[in-house]
């Protein structure tokens, strides 16, 4: 069998002083589409910068972390293989770069094109390719600063795609964004998830489980609070006791809706 995209066993992450994540076990397949959901402090963040080796488990006896079966990275080696789109990378990707710098961007590990970076022709047809694959070539010369947050959401899906990655890793993707926007990304979601590429979804919205979606993890306070098919987890009672507060779910049209 082949190894999985992801492995956590049993690890604790550590912020300072304080256990964010603790006895954290997960298990993600290459392809496979998973939505992580919990409420805002939970350790979605921490776990995301623990995937994106950011932060670090506590070394201990029986824990271990490994990412397509490889406990060890060199950093600049793993990024290609998982594309991240994120808020924290939206807010340094500003100013006058335009949608293919930032792009190209994804090339070096930066937020724009600078000086030091050379260009090579095969990255800049790279680049488009990815913008057009989006639908947003129109995008490639724009400023960022001319762009609305769902236009800048999408030039960063392209960033992350660039490398043609194993998975894809949305950061609270629809945060900021009015309801076409969300909608708009939605469908991009569900189209990249069509077309083979693995996708985890981090959020504390629901409605961002797109239909391709099939299995949901629930965290609260740094652990595993339930994990399984979407069907049996998105229910009242169990979003009850995720987020401390009585909810009501609809399932229509194959996304779940929560108040």
């Amino acid at each position: 069998m082949s190894a999985p995209l992801l492995e956590l066993k049993n690890i604790r992450v550590m912020r300072g002083v304080k256990v964010v994540l603790d006895n954290f076990n997960l298990r993600i397949g290459v392809n496979e589409h998973i939505a992580i959901l919990g409420p805002n402090g939970c350790g979605k963040s921490t776990l995301i910068k623990t995937i994106t080796r950011e932060c670090y488990p506590v070394a201990r006896e029986g824990s271990s972390m490994s990412i397509l079966g490889q406990e060890s990275w060199n950093v600049f080696k793993l990024r290609p293989l998982l594309g991240i789109v994120s808020n924290d990378l939206l807010a340094f990707c500003t100013g006058e770069p335009t949608g293919r710098d930032v792009v190209l961007s994804g090339f070096f590990s930066s937020n724009a094109i600078y000086p030091n970076h050379q260009v090579e022709p095969a990255q800049r047809r790279s680049a488009d390719a990815a913008l057009e694959k989006l639908g947003i070539s129109h995008l490639g010369d724009r400023p960022v600063c001319e762009m609305s947050s769902g236009e800048a959401k999408r030039v960063l899906i392209a960033r992350a795609l660039v490398h043609e990655p194993r998975a894809l890793l949305f950061d609270e993707p629809t945060n900021s964004l009015d309801i076409f926007a969300r909608q708009s990304l939605r469908h991009t979601m569900s189209e990249l998830a069509n077309s083979g590429i693995g996708v985890i979804l981090v959020t504390h919205d629901i409605a961002d489980i797109v239909p391709e979606i099939d299995r949901v993890l629930l965290m609260r306070q740094g652990r595993v609070l339930a994990d399984g098919r979407k069907e049996e987890i998105l229910n009242a009672e169990r979003l009850t006791s995720l987020f401390g507060t009585r909810v009501e779910v609809l399932h229509q049209d194959g996304y779940y809706h929560m108040w």
